[in-house]
């Protein structure tokens, strides 16, 4: 209630300010005018770029992808926020998270792999498209190498053959299944190098130390 009644007195104040300057300001004549008009314009001209360049401000990072190489990404206020959303979204499911051959589920892993793809996949769709500078990729660059590089080739290979295992065999448990070893090897590599694009994320948008937040509880 303080804080609400500081602001009101401290938009009242400006106010009268700007109200009595524009006052004074339609008494001027001759050069005058046109030397005080000026003078609005420039502070005008000098907060907006200021105010620009804080929100457009670029930055330059090296980022190493994983089955391509390191590239440069150029990300501004809006990007970083965009990086740090789907790091969050994939550093908090199965997906980058260790499945031993005798521990959980290989549905369970897909089922996050899935849900991290359509999340993904959303999070651009409502992000603006960034424009970075020749010569360098964006965020998104990153996210739809990871869903086209990683994802989908994963999931289109083992979801049809683990579909059709449980509808073949609803009753048998999932280590009955003959690719069950051969999918958990294919899972583990594609789950660490998922790691690597959520540390990408990180970097894009300035996460310190990411590396102890996405460590597997074994690993603590």
């Amino acid at each position: 209630m303080r804080r609400l009644v500081v602001r009101l007195l401290a938009a009242a104040i400006v106010g009268a300010l700007v109200g009595l300057a524009t006052f004074q300001l339609t008494k001027v004549e001759g050069r005058w005018l046109f030397v005080v008009t000026g003078m609005v314009a420039g502070v005008a001209a000098v907060i907006a770029i200021q105010l620009y360049n804080k929100a457009a401000r670029l930055t330059e990072v090296k980022v190493k992808v994983p089955q391509v190489s390191e590239l440069t990404f150029v990300v501004n206020n809006e990007s970083r926020h965009v990086a740090w959303k789907l790091f969050v979204e994939t550093i908090t499911r199965v997906s980058t998270q260790p499945l031993d051959e005798d521990e959980g589920l290989v549905r369970e892993a897909m089922t996050s792999l899935y849900g991290l793809f359509s999340t993904t996949r959303d999070t651009l769709k409502a992000s603006r498209p960034s424009s970075p500078v020749p010569g360098s990729q964006s965020v998104e660059h990153l996210a739809i190498t990871m869903l086209n590089r990683e994802l989908r080739p994963f999931l289109s290979k083992w979801h049809p053959r683990l579909r059709e295992f449980e509808q073949g065999a609803p009753e048998s448990p999932e280590s009955a299944w003959e690719g069950n070893m051969e999918c958990r090897t294919d899972l583990r590599q594609v789950q660490a190098r998922i790691r690597e694009y959520a540390l990408g994320y990180a970097k894009l948008a300035g996460v310190r130390e990411p590396e102890e937040m996405i460590k597997a509880p074994s690993e603590g």
